[in-house]
């Protein structure tokens, strides 16, 4: 017995033992319902036809039975399409010796019994039997008794009940079990229909442990301190109700896509000695009424009795959407029925002790408030995208099953991967040990991770992509524009690598090493923007004219500006005023916050800043007009530039030092 339990039991309660898995039987399957239907229409075609003896032509029943005077009678009814004639001898001919030693291995011969047919032969019709029985008969002597075909219509009873009534229950019987399966969604044995309110929840324990725990999740070290407190909360409650703590309810893992959060529930999984049931917020979403609901009741009493315990709930944003947000009229009624169930369940009238709910979203804006507060998700664990430290300690995790070249440097693959998340990160090792297989090596090396990179980033390249040598200048001039504008500007980001290979979607790209900033100010953001707006201010330079290249450019600053007027108040018309809602509530609105006039006013603004970088750009690039066409001409001849390329161009950069102490961010393709 272990501490753990003897500290409960001092406590008047006793953690109730987990039941062993119970082994699987086998199951109900409806293909045993078909064979057996097949199986007993066989069987009736067997047990339910008589056997009329041995099958002979007319010819020789006429000659060996007809004339001898051996026929008591002939018996002829319909067979389908045809005439079956049966023939029965008299008992005093069936111990002749010809009779005898023909027909002793028919199983209907009998000796001692006349009222079995002993052969039977086919005719086309009645008409006719009589006529062939007529002209067989007409040289017999006038005292021999003439045969005449008995006719009658026959039918086996047993086999027509058969076929017209049990075989059509049978079928019917065969398809509503089918049916039941499918609608009870085809687990649990049978009678499905009956489970179908029953939870879909994964249940693990000492049993069934996965094998994932905390040291497989590597950075989130913050994260992963909130989420083992909750795991030691069950294994060790004396420590926390002794000073008069009460457990928390709930724990809600928030983050961006790829970060991590499910991993973290299944550390939470493997790590915890006590039941973790897994499922989805779509698994209590079903096309009946009232399912989701009687679902979350089922879960709770399942978790009750396993208690204590933990409920994972991954992408809860299913079933947990603010009530009373959708335009159309009762389109919410069966997910808010199963949100309000959830509600109760987590902290209502009779709330279930000792049972802790873990979930996880990327969208907790959406969620409602009554979900999110105090004593239902007591805590909200953030689970951000990793820096540059932690991005080195997940590469080590992906690459360990890897066979990798031994001077490959993790802390240099982490800063040239800035803003990836952990899912991007296993990513880039799987994709960089299937290029270096495509390239035939024993081993995958730094250079293989940096094609994975560009190639996740950029898309795969085109190099067949036809592109006539007019538009090819005006893609290096466009990229050099950038490479140009960026190289000169003290807050802009470093330039990595220029190429004017097609790439995804993009006719030329160029990628950026910037800083990872946690706050960002109005001059930062317009050097980002002037360089932006580098390509196409190049093109008006070289040429006098624009072309449709610069679209993600345009993107981009519009988007960089909106965000300085309207979102963090950095306009010195508008002042501090910010139109951004965290809650996500404005998304459901039809009116904008603002007046028409301040709407006119944002637009100008936005309009003044993206025009004022362009004008900036364009006054940089006529005063390096030289270098801005030496760099395109040697993109032309190579097309693929790095950074030490344009500091042969341009000298050592003069904000080399500030580049190289700021931890890099997000790399960022810019489309010709």
């Amino acid at each position: 017995m272990n501490d753990n339990q003897n500290t409960n039991e001092k406590q008047g309660r006793r953690i109730p033992n987990i039941p062993k898995k119970p082994q699987k039987g086998s199951k109900f399957n409806i293909f045993w319902v078909y064979a057996a239907i097949i199986i007993a229409i066989i069987a009736a075609q067997f047990l339910f036809t008589t056997d009329g003896g041995k099958e002979v032509t007319y010819q020789k029943f006429e000659q060996q039975m007809l004339l001898k005077g051996d026929v008591q009678k002939v018996v002829a009814y319909k067979s389908d399409d045809l005439v079956r004639v049966e023939v029965y001898i008299k008992k005093d001919s069936l111990e002749k010796k010809k009779l005898y030693d023909a027909y002793k291995s028919t199983s209907t011969f009998n000796v001692n019994n006349a009222s079995s047919p002993i052969v039977f032969f086919n005719a086309g019709t009645m008409d006719g039997l009589d006529k062939q029985l007529a002209d067989s008969q007409k040289d017999l002597p006038a005292n021999q008794p003439r045969i005449l075909a008995e006719k009658t219509s026959r039918s086996n009873p047993l086999a027509s009940w058969f076929l017209s009534i049990i075989l059509p229950v049978l079928l019917l019987i065969g398809f509503w079990i089918f049916m039941m399966r499918r609608m009870g969604g085809g687990a649990g044995g049978g009678g499905q229909i009956f489970s179908i309110g029953k939870s879909k929840a994964t249940l693990f324990d000492k049993e069934s442990q996965v094998n994932i725990t905390f040291n497989d999740v590597a950075g989130l070290e913050e994260a992963k301190t909130e989420v083992m407190e909750i795991v030691d909360f069950l294994k060790n409650p004396k420590k926390y109700t002794d000073l008069g703590g009460k457990i928390p309810k709930g724990a809600l893992l928030v983050g961006s896509p790829g970060t991590g959060k499910t991993l973290l529930a299944k550390a939470v999984a493997g790590e915890a000695q006590v039941p973790f049931f897994s499922l989805s917020g779509s698994d209590f979403v079903e096309m009946f009424v009232g399912v989701g609901a009687s679902r979350v009741r089922d879960l709770f009493k399942q978790a009750k009795d396993k208690s204590p315990c933990i409920i994972f709930i991954d992408e809860i944003d299913a079933i947990g959407r603010a009530r009373g947000k959708n335009g159309v009229m009762g389109g919410n009624d069966e997910r808010e029925n199963t949100l309000n169930q959830l509600l109760v369940e987590m902290d209502g009238f009779g709330t279930n002790t000792h049972v802790i709910i873990l979930a996880a979203t990327n969208r907790a804006d959406v969620l409602d408030k009554a979900l999110l507060r105090a004593g239902r998700f007591d805590r909200q664990i953030y689970v951000d995208l990793p820096d540059v430290i932690e991005r080195k300690q997940i590469f080590e995790v992906h690459i360990t099953p890897l066979k990798k070249s031994e001077e490959l440097d993790t802390e240099f693959l982490a800063k040239q991967t800035p803003g990836f998340s952990g899912a991007d990160i296993a990513n880039v090792c799987n994709e960089a040990a299937l290029i270096a297989a495509r390239k035939n090596k024993s081993a995958v090396d730094k250079q293989d991770f940096l094609d994975a990179v560009d190639r996740i980033v950029g898309g795969l390249e085109k190099k067949n992509k036809i592109i006539t040598p007019a538009e090819k200048r005006a893609i290096a001039i466009h990229e050099a524009g950038h490479a140009t504008v960026s190289w000169l500007l003290e807050h802009a980001a470093p330039l990595v690598k220029v190429t004017i290979v097609p790439r995804g979607q993009s006719l030329g790209a160029a990628w950026y090493l910037p800083e990872e900033r946690l706050i960002v100010r109005p001059h930062q953001m317009l050097d980002e923007m002037c360089a932006t707006m580098g390509g196409r201010a190049a093109e008006k330079v070289m040429f006098d004219t624009i072309s449709t290249g610069a679209l993600s450019d345009l993107e981009k600053v519009n988007k960089q500006a909106r965000a300085m007027v309207t979102i963090y108040g950095l306009n010195e018309k508008l002042g501090n005023i910010t139109y951004y809602d965290s809650s996500g509530q404005n998304e459901y609105n039809f009116s904008k916050p603002y007046s028409e006039d301040t709407a006119l006013t944002i637009d100008k603004e936005i309009s003044a800043l993206i025009e004022g970088q362009y004008q900036r750009a364009i006054q940089l690039l006529e005063e390096n007009k030289d270098k801005l066409i030496q760099l395109a001409d040697i993109l032309i001849e190579k097309e693929v530039l790095f950074k030490d390329d344009l500091e042969v161009i341009f000298g050592k950069r003069l904000f080399e030092s500030q580049g190289e102490s700021g931890t890099p961010g997000h790399i960022t393709p810019v489309e010709a």
